[in-house]
């Protein structure tokens, strides 16, 4: 009976509840976007006869930012069977919300719409997420091609020493005067290469900051225009190009 009890507990604890002042209940899941660090936050609002259980179209919105397609047909067609399923509602404001009229029913209703939070995002980016690991593939097997031709060392994944815990895709050459690769696949990726080259610049250490991306459309124009702006170059991936110009930086 003990262990129930703080089983119950423990599971209540993985949920945040914000009330505010209109009555409306925020409460943040421990469910996570796949892939990434934020949790599913859900409203439940009150209304004349029922409670409106909603996500705020948080889970098209961050799906759209990382790069996701939330008009693509295989979203209709999950759409369309997410009411009869699931009930739950995917609105033409892209926003996942659910009725309830029961007290009883607000528990099981919060933890549909954050499911199907979930499956709207994964499915929203899973195309991507192929693009990206195909992209971030083609980007390794120039760098590889170019450091055995130079016979320059470099590292993946590697660790920098400036705050936040930002990685390199690729460190090449002098670790005290590097090039430094990211393969920006994603709009949040190529503000993390920004980061890095304020960081550097801030800290007054050498490195040369290249970010690659896979095309302008992928990230947004004025995002790569602007990146060009805070980094030490960005550019667009083809395969001659991004070879030629790793040469020239590594034989500066």
């Amino acid at each position: 009976m003990e262990l129930s009890v703080d089983l119950k507990r423990a599971l209540c604890e993985l949920f945040e509840i914000h009330l505010d002042e209109r009555g409306v209940q925020r409460i943040v899941t421990p469910l996570e976007y796949p892939g990434s660090n934020d949790r599913v936050v859900l409203r439940v609002r009150p209304q004349a006869d029922h409670w409106m259980v909603d996500e705020n179209g948080e889970a098209a919105l961050f799906a759209r930012l990382n790069g996701g397609d939330t008009q693509s047909e295989a979203i209709s067609r999950w759409a369309d069977q997410c009411e009869p399923h699931l009930n739950v509602q995917y609105t033409e404001d892209e926003t996942l919300c659910a009725r309830v009229r029961e007290p009883r029913l607000l528990a099981p209703t919060i933890f549909r719409v954050a499911c199907a939070a979930q499956q709207l995002y994964a499915l929203a980016t899973s195309q991507l997420e192929r693009e990206a690991s195909d992209f971030k593939e083609q980007v390794a097997q120039v760098i590889k091609t170019v450091c055995e031709e130079l016979k320059v060392s470099f590292k993946s994944q590697a660790n920098l020493p400036i705050s936040g815990d930002l990685q390199a895709d690729y460190l090449i050459g002098d670790e005290a005067q590097p090039l430094i690769v990211i393969a920006a696949a994603s709009v949040q990726r190529l503000l993390e290469a920004q980061m890095i080259h304020l960081e550097y610049r801030c800290l007054k250490k050498a490195g040369f900051v290249l970010a690659v991306v896979k095309s302008q459309q992928a990230v947004g124009t004025k995002q790569f225009h602007r990146a060009n702006y805070y980094t030490a170059k960005t550019v667009q991936y083809h395969p001659s190009d991004f070879s030629n110009l790793l040469r020239q930086q590594l034989m500066h």
